[in-house]
This record gives C-alpha cells, structure tokens and sequence, in this order.
C-alpha cells in the first residue's frame, strides 16, 4: 500500500466511526438558535441546535437521519467549530466547501490549517459530486441558524 492508499483507509474509517457513533448528536436542553436541512435528492436530514457565549459558538448538537457522509460531517463539524466566533465558522465553513468541492483548498490560510485538518477525511466526496451535498448539508444547516433563520438553503 502506498500513502495515499493509506490516508484514504484513515479517512474512511474516521467517516465510519463518526457516522455510527457521532459524539455530538443530541438535541441541546438550552440554545440560542437552530435550523434544519433536507437534501431530498438523497434523504439526509439535520437539525442544529446552537448555544453562545457572546459572539462565540459555545456548543453545537444536532439530529441528522441520512447517509454516514452526512452525519459524520455533522459530528465533525460540530466538533470543529465549537470555540470559534461566528464570522470565522462562515469563513471555515466556505473554506470546508471549497474542499468538499475540490479536495483542496488552495487559499485556506495558517489560521484554518487545524480545523481543516481535522475535516479532511471529508475532503474525498469531491471525487463524487453528489455526495458535495452530503457533506455540506449540516453546515447550511448551521450557516443557517448562526443567520436566525429556521431552514437551510443549499447549493
């Protein structure tokens, strides 16, 4: 096996693990706001509940039902963006959607290069367009609640 190979096997088994057993996925007993998202060209569903401390995301659950790329995308993102303020979760997420779309990205700065890391065992699905959707659903779905508003609108 060389190392790509290998980094794949990693990736996917993070993907597994967080698909199956997400570390995140609960509904929070106190928040400050939440959206949903639908993808039903594939099924996947996400709720996001979000607490704040000021302008920072204090805490994130969420209750997704769909495909394991959809919910361990959740989980990680949930994971990732816990700490951050708002404005630099929108940056990481376009960030996170450039490398869904492309498997890099390119203009990502030293100041994301850590919660980037800990995303890119998604950074694979851009080797299949529909699965991009997967991927980025709980983020729209959190974008959307970090906007005030109730439901997510996808690309």
């Amino acid at each position: 096996m060389n190392q790509v190979d290998d980094f794949a096997d990693l990736y996917q088994e993070v993907i597994l693990d967080h698909g199956r057993r997400p570390r995140h996925a609960q509904r929070l007993a106190a928040f400050d706001a939440t959206a949903k998202g639908d993808n039903p060209m594939c099924g996947d569903r996400v709720q996001v509940w979000v607490a704040f401390d000021a302008d920072t995301v204090k805490q994130v659950g969420f209750e997704a039902r769909g495909c394991a790329i959809s919910v361990a995308s959740a989980d990680l993102m949930a994971e990732t963006v816990q700490g951050r303020g708002k404005t630099d979760t929108k940056t990481l997420f376009a960030a996170f959607r450039d490398m869904a779309r492309t498997g890099t990205c390119p203009d990502c700065g030293p100041a994301l290069a850590e919660p980037l890391e800990r995303l890119a065992p998604l950074s694979g699905v851009h080797e299949y367009p529909s699965r991009v959707k997967c991927a980025t659903l709980p983020w729209h779905a959190l974008i959307a609640a970090l906007d005030g508003t109730k439901e997510a609108s996808s690309e």
